[in-house]
């Protein structure tokens, strides 16, 4: 019998790489692009805040959808990321760029350290002691209110520069390329992870604990991977909303966002990355779109979710999935 960490390495309907990269190409180069369809500067937030959500989505799904790991923390590395940018630029006088990499560091040494309690829990322990760790960072930051500014926050905290490039007024075309370089570059790790051996050691022991521990596998190595792995640009992405914020909020804590990133995680499809991606534009955007509708935006959101999760329960990447097999079978079919 085949072992199933070779076999999901190999699996026959996989995307071969090549095609996964042209497309991967193509679809960074139409997002690069965008800025001289929007020209104004809000279009061109709404595409930024979608790149920030996309790269948490994206990687809460690597913990969530491939590691089947309920981690309930994982917008605390987030905050985590906001607050260590906020701190080491405004009162450590860090280089803005340096403190974006460190924050990424600090997120994933908060991973660490979550990871410890959690490495043998399974299911709602594992939502409890991770939902637990969000809240202690939050009553932390709270407490220390003399380096984090309490339930005010920490304001005008040093952005992000481009040699002698204005990026206060030019239209947020300089945070967009950041942006988007971000979202590109986190990408490309979370693809090449899951498609490495170890990624398939992960979904390994998602799907049969037991077989993929008797065959070799490590379930506390692999678990301080995947949850150490998808902190790195989640502290980067909260570090970069903090510098492109200017201001540091315990709001990033709160259960909204946590609500709406998970669903983007939901709707795009668990287990695809790319699919966290997808949703993380159609939310944003949808939900701009139904700003008028003031309180009954939630619900018609909410609704969105629900019905594309009854007709399609593998999310958007199931629904494109179809439409595409739907229309190459017609492309195909003799006249």
């Amino acid at each position: 019998m085949m072992d199933p960490i070779k076999r999901n390495v190999r699996a026959p309907g996989r995307t071969p790489w090549q095609r996964e990269a042209a497309g991967f190409m193509l679809g960074f180069a139409v997002l690069a692009l965008l800025p001289f369809v929007f020209a104004d500067s809000y279009s061109r937030h709404i595409l930024i805040m979608a790149f920030i959500y996309a790269i948490v989505a994206s990687n809460w799904d690597l913990s969530l959808g491939y590691g089947g790991v309920f981690n309930f923390g994982h917008l605390a590395l987030f905050g985590i990321g906001v607050y260590a940018y906020a701190l080491l630029t405004k009162l450590a006088g860090l280089d803005p760029w340096l403190a974006l990499v460190a924050s990424g560091v600090v997120a994933t040494l908060a991973a660490v350290i979550v990871t410890i309690p959690i490495l043998r829990l399974k299911g709602i322990y594992i939502i409890l002691v991770t939902f637990g760790f969000a809240q202690l960072v939050m009553q932390v930051i709270i407490s220390q209110s003399e380096l984090t500014g309490g339930t005010q926050g920490i304001v005008r905290i040093p952005g992000l520069y481009l040699f002698d490039h204005n990026m206060v007024r030019d239209a947020k075309i300089g945070y967009f390329g950041i942006a988007l370089g971000l979202l590109a570059a986190s990408t490309i790790f979370l693809r090449m992870l899951v498609r490495s051996r170890t990624g398939a050691s992960i979904v390994a022991l998602r799907d049969n604990e037991e077989y993929a521990i008797s065959r070799g596998v490590s379930l506390v190595r692999q678990r301080l991977i995947t949850l150490a792995a998808s902190a790195f640009f989640t502290g980067i992405a909260g570090a970069f909303y903090a510098a492109y914020q200017r201001n540091a909020s315990i709001d990033v804590f709160g259960m909204s966002l946590a609500t709406i990133v998970l669903s983007m995680v939901l709707l795009g499809g668990t287990g695809t990355i790319y699919g966290a991606i997808i949703a993380s534009f159609v939310l944003t955007f949808f939900g701009e779109a139904m700003a008028d509708f003031g309180a009954w935006r939630p619900m018609i959101t909410a609704v969105l979710i629900i019905v594309v999760m009854l007709v399609y329960p593998s999310g958007l990447v199931g629904m494109i999935q179809a439409a595409w097999a739907g229309l190459t079978g017609r492309l195909k079919r003799p006249a």
